[in-house]
């Protein structure tokens, strides 16, 4: 009996041992979970568009001037990201309307693997192509009413024109990461979700350059960056 219970208690205090050996870290040691992330905001200083005068329409020259698309909007990004391994962007959906002899947006940001869509929204032809590396493509002639799509696989800058109307000009931006904004009518711009950590911001417009900036963000924290656009030479 005595050998059997010292055998009980053997096994009784080993089996506490193991247990204590796996039981459940503390909150505090627990693997962390990702944050948020903060947010990139300000403001973009631009020179005033060149002069350009109005251009009357190809296909009614008795028509009203089509007005000439603004390009005071620029592009604010962050220049590198770091990425896991197997991050996937999703895939997008955007739209730059043919209106009023005009690409609309005249700039439009988007990431890699996104679709555009170009309807037609004027009553006449239009033309939608690229001659760009990054994105080749021609939609043809197509009528009012009728919409042409195009998928962006690669990174890089796609300057889009209308063989039918000379002054309709577009630039689309593809990212591969969705950290980027498109200024707004008084320069103001915000980068949300930005994963804590030092990065350099950049600017790109069609009036001029501005020197890249280093900004740190905190996660829930909020820098503000503001650019000057030095037209160039």
């Amino acid at each position: 009996m005595r050998g059997f219970a010292l055998l009980s208690i053997t096994l009784l205090c080993s089996i506490a041992f193991v247990r204590a050996q796996v039981q459940t870290p503390p909150a505090s040691a627990s693997s962390s979970v990702a944050g948020s992330g903060g947010t990139i905001h300000g403001h973009v200083d631009v020179p005033d568009d060149r002069a350009l005068l109005p251009r009357p329409s190809i296909t009614d020259v008795s028509g009203p001037r089509p007005r000439m698309a603004s390009r005071r909007r620029v592009v604010v990004y962050l220049d590198a990201v770091p990425r896991r391994a197997f991050d996937e962007l999703p895939a997008g959906r955007a739209r730059m309307d043919q209106r009023g002899e005009e690409f609309v947006p005249h700039i439009l940001a988007i990431t890699t693997g996104t679709t555009v869509d170009f309807p037609n929204h004027d009553t006449t032809f239009h033309n939608v192509f690229s001659l760009s590396r990054v994105r080749t493509f021609d939609l043809g002639r197509f009528p009012p009413g009728r919409t042409g799509s195009v998928r962006f696989d690669r990174p890089g800058i796609v300057p889009v024109f209308c063989d039918i109307h000379s002054h309709m000009s577009a630039y689309i931006l593809v990212f591969t990461h969705p950290f980027f904004a498109v200024t707004d009518d008084d320069g103001g711009y915000e980068i949300d979700g930005v994963p804590a950590g030092s990065y350099t911001l950049m600017v790109w417009s069609e009036l001029g350059t501005a020197a890249p900036r280093r900004v740190t963000v905190a996660d829930g924290g909020t820098a503000d960056v503001d650019f000057r656009v030095s037209r160039e030479p």
